[in-house]
């Protein structure tokens, strides 16, 4: 038997990249937090803190046009359910400091059909309102799109697509769309950089009746 040559030694592994930071969280309603949430104000003043960070009921109040009773009863409710808390580094003063606890709500379909009726209506009035929020957010972009420099003026987008897909052909490029934009959370830029904004991106897919 002819003695084979040594195996040359495996190049070393290349480094790993590291891992893509965790998404931020996201809560999953029950119908017992769904029910918690579904309210147009409650919904407001969450949207505003995980929108623009921690404030005060007052604040709240004055930068969404209700009473500071209003906001501070309903941040209250919030609180008892879970989605808002204290903000320990803001709470120093005479007034409280709240801050979201999730950075997105969702919930499973199935509560749209569920028995309960009370359920079933919380389920209808939270998409309503997140439609509701969503137009009013658009109509402000149009409203006040003059306020911004021509550099972001072109670089919006409001189109719209129709085609003919399957339930499962639907679901998948929903996917990709939320991976797409999962992974420029990956690459956000920091608070300090004079060029970046927030910006809000609106998704909404559906079918429609053929004539």
């Amino acid at each position: 038997m002819t003695e084979q040559p040594p195996l040359p030694p495996e190049p070393p592994h290349p480094p790993q990249p590291p891992l893509p930071p965790e998404p931020p969280q996201h809560r999953r309603l029950d119908a017992r937090s769904l029910r918690g949430v579904a309210h147009p104000l409650r919904m407001e003043l969450l949207s505003s803190l995980r929108q623009r960070g921690p404030a005060t009921a007052s604040m709240l109040a004055e930068r969404l046009g209700e009473s500071s009773g209003a906001t501070s009863y309903h941040l209250r409710q919030l609180a008892t359910h879970g989605f808002v808390e204290d903000a320990p580094e803001r709470g120093k003063g005479r007034e409280r400091w709240w801050q979201a606890v999730h950075q997105g709500l969702g919930f499973d379909e199935d509560l749209l059909k569920d028995p309960d009726p009370a359920v079933r209506g919380a389920a209808d009035m939270f998409l309503h309102e997140v439609a509701t929020t969503h137009a009013r957010e658009l109509s402000t972009w149009l409203g006040t799109r003059d306020d911004w420099s021509d550099k972001w003026a072109r670089s919006t987008d409001m189109s719209d697509f129709t085609m003919r897909l399957t339930p499962a052909q639907s679901r998948e490029l929903i996917q990709k769309m939320h991976d797409l934009l999962d992974s420029y959370c990956a690459v956000e830029r920091p608070e300090d950089d004079p060029e970046a904004e927030r910006v809000r991106f609106h998704t909404h897919v559906f079918p429609q009746a053929s004539d």
